[in-house]
C-alpha cells in the first residue's frame, strides 16, 4: 500500500523554531475567540443554505409521479429532469470557485442564493417540461456558485482543533434537510389542489405550489448570509489585515460577550496594516485577476494537482452512488407501493413495472388513452423520513471516531458497507429491508462525500480552497448527471443491470481510497 504525506499549508502552529504564519496567526485568534454565538449562527446560516440546496435538486423526484401526467414525461425524460441541476452545477462551479477565492465569500453567496430564490420562483410557475427544465437547470447553475463559498465560510471560522468536528457536524444538514423536504411533502402532496387562470390558459397544479412553497429556503438563506461578516482568511490572502482583525473581533466579542479590549489579538496585524496603508493604491479588477490566477498556479502543480485528480476521481463516483439512489428513491418508492405481491422481490416489482410502461407505450400508438398518475403513498414519505434520520447517524458517528480512526480508514469502512448493501437491494422483499438497505447504503455514501471534502478543506491553501472544492464538486456533479440519466435505460434492461453495475464501480473507487494521501 502507498501512503503519501502533506502537510497542511495553512497550519503553522506546530512548526517548530518558526514564527506563526499570517494564517497561522489567524487560526491562534479563532482559537482564543472559542466556538460561541457567533459560530452557532454561522452553523444555522449554513443549515438554511444546505437545505435549500437539497430542495434545488430533491424536489424534483417527489413530482414526478404526481406531474407526470401533467408534464407528459417518460421514464428517460424524468432521468434528465433528475439530472439537470447538476448539469447547471457542472457549468458554475469551478468558475464560480476561482471566483470566490480572488473576490470573497460573501459576495457570491448572496448572488447564488438570491438568484437561486429567483429561479425557485420560476420553477414554480412552470406550465411546459421545458420551462421546469431551464428554470431547473438555472437553480443548480445558482447554488453551484455558493455552495463553495459556503464550505470554505464555515472552514474559515474555524481553527484546526474544531474544524473536523464542525464540518463533520455541518455535513449532517444534508440529512436533516431531506427528513424536512420528506415531512413537508408528505404535508403539501397528500392534497389535490388545482387553480386555473385566464379561463384555464394557466393552471397551478399542486405540485406548483409545492415548489413556491419550498422556494422560501433560499431566501431566507440570503437574508442570513447577508448579516455576516467576510471570511478573516480570505481578508489575509488579500492583505486586507486590519478588516481581517476587526472580524476576528466580532467574533471574538460575539463568542464571549467580552469587551474588545481583552481580546489578546486585538493588535493583530497592525504594523502590516501601517505598511500596506502607506505604499498601496487602489487594487484594480485586472491587477485581482491577476494575483488570483498567480494564487491559483500551485493547484496546477505538483502535489496539489495529485490531489486534485485523486479527490476528483472519488467524488466522481460516490456522488453518483449517494444521488441516483436517493433522487429515484421516491419513484421507486411509489412503485413498489403499487406493484407489491407475495413472494416478489425489487427487482420482480421493478421489471413488472418497466413491462407495463413499454405495453402501454405501445397501445399509445393505437389509441388515446387517458394518462392517471401514479401518485405517492403515505410509504413512500415515511420511508424517506426514515431513511433521512438514517442517514444522521454516519454524521454523528464519524464525528465522534474520525480523530480516532482517521477519515482514510473511514472512508474505506463506509465504501464497503455501500457496495454489501446496494448488491443486496436487488433481493430486498419486504418495506423493513428495503429501507434498512436503502437508508445504510444513502447515509454511507453521504457519509463517504463529507470525508471527502473535509479532506480536501485541509489539503489545499485557502488562496486556492474554493477552486478545488468547485472542481472536486464538479467531477461529483459529473457523476450524478451520467448516473441519473443511465439510470433509467440500464432499469430498462433489467432491474439488476443499474444496481450491479453501481455496485462495481464503488468496488474500483474504494479499492483506490487504499491510496488516499496521508495527514501528517
Amino acid at each position: 500500500m502507498v501512503e503519501f504525506e502533506i502537510v497542511d499549508k495553512d497550519e503553522a502552529e506546530n512548526v517548530e523554531k518558526k514564527p506563526p504564519t499570517d494564517m497561522g496567526m489567524v487560526n491562534l485568534a479563532l482559537e482564543e475567540c472559542g466556538f460561541g454565538k457567533f459560530h452557532i449562527r454561522l452553523l444555522f446560516s449554513s443549515f438554511v443554505g444546505h437545505t435549500a440546496g437539497v430542495i434545488a435538486t430533491a424536489t424534483t423526484p417527489y413530482i414526478l409521479p404526481i406531474a407526470e401526467c401533467d408534464l407528459d414525461m417518460n421514464l428517460v425524460e424524468k432521468g434528465v429532469l433528475n439530472a439537470i441541476p447538476y448539469l447547471g452545477m457542472i457549468a458554475s462551479c469551478v468558475v464560480a470557485g476561482f471566483l470566490t477565492d480572488t473576490f470573497g465569500r460573501k459576495k457570491f453567496l448572496l448572488l447564488g442564493f438570491g438568484g437561486l430564490f429567483i429561479f425557485s420562483i420560476t420553477s414554480g410557475l412552470s406550465q411546459t417540461y421545458e420551462t421546469l427544465i431551464t428554470s431547473k437547470f438555472f437553480e443548480g447553475f445558482l447554488f453551484a456558485m455558493s455552495f463553495s463559498p459556503l464550505l470554505a465560510l464555515t472552514s474559515e471560522f474555524c481553527h484546526p482543533g474544531n474544524r473536523d468536528v464542525v464540518m463533520l457536524v455541518q455535513s449532517s444538514f444534508v440529512a436533516l434537510g431531506q427528513v424536512i423536504l420528506a415531512l413537508k411533502s408528505w404535508g403539501i402532496l397528500s392534497f389535490d389542489w388545482t387553480t386555473t387562470l385566464f379561463n384555464g390558459y394557466f393552471a397551478l397544479h399542486i405540485w406548483n405550489f409545492y415548489l413556491l412553497i419550498f422556494s422560501t429556503w433560499a431566501l431566507f438563506a440570503t437574508i442570513l448570509y447577508a448579516f455576516l461578516p467576510e471570511s478573516p482568511k480570505y481578508f489575509v490572502t488579500q492583505q486586507r489585515y486590519e478588516e481581517a482583525r476587526d472580524v476576528l473581533i466580532q467574533v471574538y466579542k460575539e463568542n464571549t460577550g467580552k469587551s474588545a479590549d481583552s481580546f489578546k489579538y486585538i493588535d493583530l496585524f497592525k504594523e502590516k496594516t501601517k505598511r500596506i496603508s502607506e505604499n498601496s493604491d487602489e487594487t484594480s479588477m485586472k491587477s485581482k485577476l491577476s494575483a488570483g490566477f498567480e494564487s491559483i498556479k500551485p493547484v496546477f502543480r505538483k502535489p496539489l494537482l495529485f490531489y486534485l485528480l485523486f479527490f476528483c476521481s472519488i467524488n466522481f463516483f460516490t456522488m453518483q452512488q449517494y444521488n441516483v439512489l436517493r433522487l429515484w428513491f421516491p419513484q421507486l418508492s411509489t412503485i413498489v407501493e403499487h406493484y407489491r405481491r407475495d413472494g416478489a422481490d425489487l427487482c420482480d416489482m421493478l421489471d413488472t413495472y418497466t413491462g407495463d410502461l413499454r405495453e402501454r407505450a405501445a397501445n399509445s400508438t393505437l389509441s388515446v388513452a387517458e394518462c392517471v398518475p401514479v401518485r405517492s403513498g403515505t410509504e413512500t414519505y415515511i420511508n424517506a423520513v426514515i431513511i433521512g434520520i438514517i442517514s444522521l447517524l454516519p454524521n454523528v458517528i464519524t464525528s465522534i471516531l474520525v480523530k480516532h480512526v482517521g477519515k482514510k480508514n473511514l472512508l474505506i469502512i463506509c465504501g464497503l458497507i455501500c457496495v454489501g448493501c446496494t448488491v443486496a437491494l436487488r433481493w430486498a422483499m419486504s418495506k423493513t429491508e428495503l429501507v434498512s438497505l436503502y437508508a445504510t447504503v444513502v447515509s454511507s455514501a453521504r457519509a463517504m462525500i463529507s470525508l471527502t471534502q473535509t479532506m480536501v478543506l485541509e489539503y489545499f491553501p485557502t488562496s486556492g480552497r474554493s477552486l478545488a472544492i468547485g472542481f472536486i464538486m464538479m467531477s461529483g456533479r459529473t457523476g450524478t448527471l451520467v448516473g441519473n440519466i443511465m439510470f433509467p435505460i440500464l432499469l430498462s434492461m433489467g432491474c439488476v443491470v443499474p444496481f450491479f453495475t453501481l455496485a462495481a464501480l464503488l468496488i474500483g473507487i474504494t479499492s483506490l481510497s487504499l491510496f488516499l494521501p496521508k495527514k501528517k
